[in-house]
């Protein structure tokens, strides 16, 4: 075996069985006839705890916004390269294009009046919009505008192009399950039409996804089944931000509403099932509120956050970083995460940190793997 020979017993293995040439030779037939005994490998394929490959790290977005820029300029937008979209590459991961073990995050970047072509892919999908407006993305022909704070969820195998009919350019985060589908090996992807019809440039203020699903409580009864992908193309920013203010306010009257003190919490769920947006990602909002400290928590999985807006100070497992609007950074699973919210001279009103998590919970959930563990104070 060239990737991981056998092991012998070393003053480091105690419980390995004592080195015989009859031993070393029943290795060797192990090696030849491509075996491993479990007792060789059990600590590392059983380990008694998760230990990821992936490491914590953080990207600021200042950063990906000059290297996003300059790709502008640069290298065009069309067929075969599809999108201009830089993936993050965690440092753990051998130069993989990936976030974590399981999930696929990059900033996007469309320039004035271009547009992205027209592809599918069995890869679940979203956009966030961190800062600007102006482009709108085309789902199954239906034009669904992108702006500040709001949510895009698209699941596998919808046709999608995006395009931006604004003067300036703008940029956002996607995120995918392309590490998951690509190790175990069951993605698809198709090419689209090579342009848009005069409708899809059109800039409608609600899709009709969002004329159909976009009322609280309310569901259409002619489309009224489970789908395993949310029907509604866009959560809006001013839906979320009602939602976590209205926490935070039971919280002060002396209600119960909050996941723990000044710490509000939203998920993103399907109105056909009350389920994950998505079958294979989890995507939720956090409200951290100005001067409050989130207990660390520990989940199996792996997440990637952005800092919608405010500035504070995150710590996973033994990094900490301090944070501000737009930065990205990475939770491996099983590594405590705790996060305090500290205003600064530039944050808005509230002072309050606001985050964007996305994460594979519901691949876990679905294999009875998903556990949480908040740490007791001191």
């Amino acid at each position: 075996m060239t990737d991981s020979p056998v092991r012998l017993t070393a003053e480091d293995r105690p419980d390995q069985p004592p080195v015989t040439p009859e031993l070393e030779d029943l290795y060797r037939g192990f090696e030849k006839a491509l075996l491993v005994p479990l007792w060789t490998r059990i600590g590392d394929l059983m380990p008694q705890h998760p230990r990821s490959k992936a490491q914590p790290h953080r990207w600021e977005w200042k950063a990906l916004l000059d290297v996003a820029s300059r790709s502008g300029d640069l290298v065009p937008v069309g067929r075969g390269g599809e999108r201009r979209a830089i993936a993050l590459a965690n440092p753990g991961l051998g130069g993989r294009p990936y976030a974590t073990a399981t999930l696929w995050a990059a900033i996007q970047y469309l320039m004035p009046g271009e547009d992205a072509p027209e592809h599918r892919h069995t890869q679940n999908a979203f956009r966030f919009v961190v800062e600007g407006q102006g482009v709108w993305t085309v789902v199954e022909r239906d034009p669904v505008p992108m702006r500040r704070g709001d949510f895009l969820p698209q699941a596998g195998m919808n046709w999608h192009a995006h395009h931006n009919a604004a003067d300036e350019p703008m940029a956002w985060i996607d995120g995918l399950d392309i590490p998951f589908q690509y190790d175990v090996e069951a993605q698809f992807f198709d090419f689209g039409r090579d342009g848009l019809s005069e409708h899809e440039h059109s800039t409608p203020d609600r899709s009709r996804a969002e004329r159909l699903w976009g009322h609280p409580g309310l569901a259409p009864v002619s489309q009224l089944r489970p789908i395993e992908g949310t029907p509604l193309l866009r959560y809006r920013w001013e839906d979320t931000d009602a939602a976590l203010t209205d926490q935070l306010d039971l919280e002060r009257e002396g209600h119960p509403g909050t996941v723990e003190p000044g710490h509000a919490l939203v998920r993103y769920t399907n109105p056909t099932t009350a389920a994950d947006v998505l079958p294979t990602i989890r995507a939720q909002f956090h409200r951290v509120r100005r001067g409050a400290e989130t207990a660390p928590r520990r989940e199996t999985g792996s997440s990637v956050y952005q800092v919608f807006d405010g500035s504070g100070r995150v710590r996973v497992g033994d990094v900490s970083w301090s944070v501000q609007r737009g930065d990205l950074f990475v939770v491996p699973s099983w590594m405590p995460l705790s996060v305090r919210s500290e205003a600064s001279a530039s944050d808005s009103d509230s002072g309050a940190l606001d985050l964007f998590q996305f994460s594979d919970a519901p691949i876990l959930a679905k294999l009875n793997l998903f556990r949480s563990h908040v740490e007791e104070p001191a």
